[in-house]
C-alpha cells in the first residue's frame, strides 16, 4: 500500500500515491465516492492530501470527511488540506467593490468575476455556472486578472471551454443518482414508452412534469461541484483540533511538513506557478 493518500485528485496526482476520486481520470487512479467514507483501514498511510475538495461538502459532510482522514493516518501522520481562502476572497472583493464603484477603468469586470468567485460557485444549478459563461466568452477583457486569481486551474478551464463549448469546475462529489434505474413505471408500460421512442430523460420529464425541473437541480447539487461550505485561517484549524488533530499551520503552496514537497507537483508547477494561487494551505498532525 503507497503511504501518501491524495483524495479527490481529479487529473492532478502522482504515481507512487494512492489516488482516489469520484470518477478515475487514469489508471493510476481508484474510483470512490468520498461521502461514503474512505476505504483503507485504520493506520495505513503517512499523508494524506486534499486539494478544493472540503468546500464542496456540507459543514457535517466535511467534519465527518477530516475524521475519515485522522482514522487512516498512522500515528504522527500528517494531513494537508488545500481550500479557498474565505479571506482573501472577501478582501478581493472589498477591493474591487471599492475601486470599481470609484469609477476605475477595468475594475467592473473584476469586481464581477470575484462576485461569481464567491456567489456562482455556490448556487449555481447548471454546470459551470455563470462563471462557466463568462470564461467562455470569445475576448475575455479581464484575463489577467482572472488567471492571477486563478492561476493554472482557471488557464485550463478557459482553454477547455474555448476548445468544447463548456466550462466550470471538475465535479468533486456524488453522481450516483443520475444511474439509478427508473422504476417509478410498471414494467410493461415502461417498455411500451422505451419501444414508443421516449429516453430516460423524456420519460422522466412526461412522469414529473412541472417538478422534473426540481429533480434536475437537486441531481445536479448532490454531483458535488457546487461549494457548499467555505473556510478562512481561523476555522480551518479549528476544525482540524475539533476532529483530533493536533498542531494545525498555515504553508505556502511550495512548503509542508513533508520534505521536497513542491517535487510531487501538487500544488505548484515545475517552474513554480502556483496551480490554485489565493489558496489556503494547512497542515495538522495525528
Amino acid at each position: 500500500m503507497k503511504s501518501y493518500l491524495n483524495l479527490g485528485c481529479g487529473t492532478r496526482f502522482h504515481p507512487a500515491w494512492t489516488n482516489l476520486d469520484f470518477e478515475a481520470a487514469a489508471p493510476g487512479v481508484l474510483a470512490h465516492d468520498l461521502r461514503r467514507g474512505i476505504p483503507f483501514p485504520a493506520d495505513t498511510f503517512e499523508f494524506a492530501y486534499h486539494s478544493h475538495v472540503l468546500e464542496h461538502f456540507p459543514r457535517e459532510g466535511a467534519r465527518r470527511l477530516l475524521a475519515e482522514c485522522r482514522r487512516v493516518l498512522r500515528p504522527g501522520g500528517v494531513v494537508r488540506v488545500v481550500v479557498p481562502d474565505l479571506e482573501d476572497l472577501a478582501a478581493a472583493y472589498l477591493e474591487t467593490l471599492g475601486r470599481a464603484a470609484a469609477g476605475e477603468a477595468g475594475w467592473g469586470d473584476n469586481y464581477e468575476y470575484v462576485m461569481l468567485e464567491l456567489y456562482d460557485q455556490t448556487v449555481r444549478e447548471r454546470p459551470g455556472g455563470e462563471m462557466g459563461a463568462y470564461l467562455r466568452q470569445r475576448d475575455l477583457p479581464n484575463r489577467s486578472f482572472v488567471l492571477d486569481r486563478g492561476g493554472v486551474d482557471a488557464l485550463g478551464i478557459i482553454e477547455a471551454a474555448r476548445r468544447n463549448g463548456g466550462g466550470g469546475e471538475r465535479q468533486a462529489g456524488g453522481g450516483p443518482e443520475e444511474r439509478r434505474p427508473l422504476a417509478a413505471l410498471p414494467r410493461r408500460a415502461l417498455g411500451r414508452l422505451r419501444r414508443a421512442g421516449f429516453g430516460r430523460e423524456a420519460l422522466l420529464r412526461l412522469i414529473l412534469g412541472e417538478d422534473y425541473e426540481a429533480l434536475r437541480v437537486g441531481r445536479f447539487r448532490r454531483r458535488g461541484e457546487p461549494h457548499l461550505w467555505m473556510y478562512d485561517r481561523y476555522s480551518l484549524p479549528k476544525l482540524l483540533t475539533e476532529v483530533g488533530f493536533e498542531s494545525p499551520r498555515l504553508f505556502g503552496p511550495a512548503e509542508s511538513r513533508v520534505p521536497n514537497w513542491a517535487a510531487f507537483g501538487l500544488d505548484t508547477e515545475p517552474d513554480g506557478t502556483v496551480y490554485k494561487p489565493h489558496s489556503l494551505y494547512v497542515e495538522a498532525v495525528k
